[in-house]
């Protein structure tokens, strides 16, 4: 008809990328990538695969993210933005401290894959600077020096990180291949012999499997603020 014009292939292209660029919502493609993440890990998580997930093309993320660091950045900071902190309040100081790390680890557990990204990009966000402060002015009314509580700090993080990656039966991937894989385990330490490995083979459930996961973290804070107290009464060498 006179007046009217047919879209060149290229020119329908460039339409559908901007109403891509329109609909797409930024936390959104950051809950995919942690989806992607807890479903198969880490390397799992590329720009295409969450475009696709999203049924748009790669170049529609690029407004949101330069690449895929850029990605798992922001799946870090959101992370650490669900960390609840407790507020501040009278109490000791590795009170307090242990009431924060379990905030930590209640955001971290359901994310065990996504938990390394922590220990590159705590301070690369605010939601990370806000929690690595906090901790830091808990060690600092412990007694710490700046070089202690920075190293205290950076230890707490691993452990936090160790707690959640190693908990015994945690599962990732198929539920009934790890069920299996778990099974298998228990019944190789149990099989061990109970003269050369008594202790071995009697904890062979517990080392295999969680008997409760909350017992376990619990324990696992505890261990830690007690080896930070541990430390007012340890005089360690200056450095250098």
């Amino acid at each position: 008809m006179p007046g009217l014009r047919t879209m060149d292939t290229t020119e329908l292209i460039g339409r559908r990328e901007m109403a891509a660029h329109k609909r797409l919502n930024r936390d959104e493609l950051i809950a995919t990538a942690l989806a992607v993440t807890d479903a198969d890990g880490l390397d799992a998580v590329t720009i295409r695969r969450v475009a696709q997930q999203h049924d748009v093309t790669p170049m529609a993320l690029y407004r949101h993210f330069p690449d895929k660091d850029g990605l798992l950045d922001a799946v870090a900071e959101s992370l650490l933005a669900s960390v609840e902190l407790p507020p501040p309040d009278d109490r000791p100081w590795y009170a307090q401290l242990e009431d924060v790390l379990a905030a930590v680890l209640e955001a971290l557990v359901p994310h065990p894959n996504a938990a390394m990204l922590l220990l590159t990009r705590i301070t690369g966000s605010e939601p990370g600077l806000d929690l690595t402060e906090r901790v830091l002015m808990h060690l600092d009314a412990g007694g710490m020096d700046v070089q202690q509580s920075a190293d205290s700090a950076c230890h707490v993080l691993a452990s936090l990180i160790t707690l959640v990656i190693g908990e015994p039966g945690k599962a990732s991937g198929d539920s009934e291949e790890q069920e299996a894989a778990v099974r298998t385990e228990r019944a190789r330490l149990g099989a061990l012999s109970p003269r050369r490995y008594p202790r071995i083979v009697a904890a062979a459930a517990p080392l295999t499997a969680c008997v409760s996961a909350e017992l376990y973290y619990r324990r696992g804070v505890q261990l830690i603020v007690t080896g930070l107290r541990g430390l007012q009464s340890v005089s360690l060498p200056a450095a250098g």
